[in-house]
């Protein structure tokens, strides 16, 4: 059981909901327990193929860290320590390595704000749709943190190229959804009243692909985004299809 999220299992498809709706979805500590909670869970689900993640309620998809609470539950004054910051930093980032290495593709259905770690989760996602009204910002330089956080370095160089993510990491600026679907931020745009149902169409589309298929692609796409060279990708393909087609012809053997 979940208090700051909430979780649908579809079929085949899980439904993960950040489910702090007030605050527009912001991260605070029990969240953050949470989603490292429900991504190691996801390690071996391997009845789930595919995975929406959306944010509670009108205001938007999440704003990022909760600064009221940040205060008191990650840099209170009287327990702060090189330690304590360092090992909430680690938690933080633990579920964006947790969402990269589960086996479902990861589907993010952003409406309103995807900022800071917001944007961090939706980047770490497979797959980004957004609604008209969303905008994305990697918040983290406006807060008075470095411009990067969660990933954000690692991925968005790969998403939209070097020189875009430096814009977005140095100036903090907000950009709004048709402008990230134009540098490649997401892959589709859609009015907000279909969003959901655009999310499942995809994710259901994904259900009819062989799901170890799904994890393998997954695996080599991971493994080109952490730059691999030509000939490493062209060895983790074939290993997969290798594996894929094996697979299959003995699933159909046994079925005969």
């Amino acid at each position: 059981m979940f208090e700051a999220l909430e979780y649908e299992v579809k079929g085949e498809v899980g439904v993960l909901t950040l489910n702090r709706p007030n605050i527009v979805n912001a991260i605070n500590k029990e969240m953050l327990t949470e989603l490292n909670r429900f991504w190691e869970e996801r390690q071996r689900d391997f009845k789930t193929k595919v995975i929406i993640i959306r944010g509670a309620g009108e205001k938007g998809f999440c704003s990022g860290l909760d600064l009221k609470a940040a205060t008191t539950e990650f840099l209170s004054p009287q327990k702060v320590s090189g330690d304590s910051v360092f090992n909430t930093q680690r938690d933080f980032s633990r579920v964006i390595r947790l969402m990269r290495s589960c086996p479902q593709p990861i589907v993010a259905a952003i409406h309103g704000p995807a900022m800071g770690a917001g944007l961090s989760l939706a980047i770490a996602s497979c797959l980004r749709l957004a609604s008209e009204d969303a905008f994305f910002c990697a918040q983290y330089i406006n807060i008075g943190t470095g411009g990067a956080d969660m990933g954000s370095s690692f991925f968005l160089p790969r998403i939209v190229g070097w020189g875009m993510a430096s814009w977005l990491c140095l100036t903090g600026e907000r950009i709004d959804a048709h402008e990230a679907h134009r540098i490649g931020l997401v892959n589709r745009v859609v009015p907000r009243e279909e969003l959901s149902t655009c999310a499942m169409e995809v994710a259901l589309n994904l259900c009819l692909k062989n799901s170890f298929a799904l994890r393998l692609t997954k695996d080599a796409l991971n493994a080109a985004l952490n730059g691999s060279s030509l000939d490493d990708a062209n060895r983790m393909e074939d290993r997969n299809q290798a594996l894929i087609i094996t697979s299959n012809l003995l699933k159909g053997i046994k079925e005969s």
